[in-house]
């Protein structure tokens, strides 16, 4: 099944995102998260029904903040704003955004308007967390308040018209209560059918790899770990024999994990895996060095060259696969990041 609804979530470099694109996707509707610097027309392509801006450790009015392209608020996409996003598109709109007397942090009530949609199945009050420095002081044209606390006028803020809403508080957090209600009413407001799931995502996973890459050969580097093996997982169930694995064992996992990886990848899944016992040989290299990164850089560096020494035993192979966990991949999108 093609997931044909998105919820696009913007990343702002906040600490919750992926809190955010999980708690979408236990409503049942996907969620991807990019670069907050994605192109109007990238956007348009992915025709999200409907987009999140997180929250994020920078202040909207300093000099290179992270913003946005203001068409995204004429594309007709519901926008919900959380923490920093809700201080962004106020900004954006001509509301005003200053730092507050009082910081709020930690679990707050917070006084709702029930009749908003956003916050349809609420009481009027609700513990939620709050974390920021900053609060929107005067809400732009065409939106009303819809929540406040003793310290933040407008803790909520809304536009039902072009359905843009923006929320001080952090609804994907457990220290919210019933948080994800809310994100379920957003989903609501997208018009979202709720019919995806990850079974669902995974066959349609290997459908495409088994399209793509029909009957030639693949290459992976497997080290363990989730990603790879995340991989190396969908791959053999889509090419199976057609795909060889390269273990490489560098001594350094948990004790017995090296047979574990070999037997559940061997046995379990029946994959053609190679494992290459090169202990003593990373142990050598990192002989004298105490640093932490330039650990990290030789063990990165000696992989590559046994995976490569390994890999021209093999012969040719058509794809070279590689496992990367969601947060690499957002984050070699970004090209600035702002530390408040």
């Amino acid at each position: 099944m093609e997931v044909k609804e998105k919820i696009l979530i913007l990343d702002f470099y906040g600490q919750y995102n992926q809190l955010i694109a999980r708690r979408v996707r236990e409503c049942n509707v996907y969620s991807e998260i990019v670069p907050y610097d994605i192109s109007i027309e990238k956007i348009k392509e992915i025709n999200p029904k409907g987009i999140i801006f997180t929250g994020g450790p920078s202040s909207v009015y300093e000099e290179n903040a992270p913003i946005v392209d203001k068409k995204i608020y004429e594309l007709g996409i519901p926008i919900l704003g959380i923490c920093y996003g809700m201080q962004l598109i106020s900004y954006s709109l001509g509301g005003n955004v200053q730092k507050a007397e009082k910081r709020e942090y930690g679990t707050t009530s917070v006084n709702f308007d029930n009749t908003s949609p956003l916050f349809a199945g609420f009481k009027k009050q609700n513990d939620c967390l709050m974390s920021h420095t900053d609060f929107v002081d005067i809400l732009p044209n065409g939106f009303k308040n819809i929540a406040h606390t003793s310290h933040c006028p407008n803790a909520g803020m809304a536009n039902d018209e072009k359905k843009i809403y923006g929320i001080q508080f952090h609804p994907e957090v457990n220290h919210t209560n019933n948080g994800t209600k809310i994100i379920s009413n957003f989903i609501d407001i997208c018009g979202c059918s709720r019919k995806w799931n990850m079974s669902s995502f995974v066959e349609e996973t290997v459908k495409k790899l088994k399209e793509k890459i029909g009957d030639k050969k693949a290459l992976c580097a497997l080290s363990g770990g989730v990603d790879s093996s995340v991989a190396a997982v969908l791959l053999n169930k889509a090419i199976g024999k057609n795909l060889t694995c390269i273990f490489v064992d560098h001594g350094l996992l948990r004790k017995n994990e090296g047979d574990e990886v070999e037997t559940i990848f061997r046995e379990q899944y029946n994959m053609n895996l190679i494992r290459v016992n090169a202990k003593d040989r990373f142990l050598a290299k990192l002989a004298g060095v105490t640093d932490p990164e330039t650990k990290r850089k030789i063990i990165g560096e000696e992989f590559i060259r046994v995976f490569e020494e390994e890999a021209k035993k093999i012969g040719k192979v058509n794809f070279l696969v590689q496992g990367t966990i969601y947060p690499d991949v957002i984050e070699s999108g970004a090209r600035k990041r702002t530390n408040h």
